[in-house]
């Protein structure tokens, strides 16, 4: 699931949630929904959550 992948992610970069959403300009409530798996993410935000986390969008989705 890219949600539990994302949150993986930000976690090993040792960022919260709070801290993250700041420096990718996202509210917090939905990129929460996002990491938990309830909410659909357009490519639009995955592309910035991949800047965010200093990969590519294919490391997004790497070994999944």
């Amino acid at each position: 699931m890219v949600g539990a992948r994302i949150r993986n992610l930000r976690e090993s970069n040792g960022l919260s949630q709070r801290k993250f959403c700041m420096m990718i300009d996202m509210n917090r409530t939905y990129f929460s929904e996002v990491e938990k798996g309830k909410r659909n993410i357009s490519l639009d935000n995955l592309i910035k959550i991949a800047d965010g986390l200093n990969i590519g969008l294919e490391d997004l989705f790497r070994d999944m």
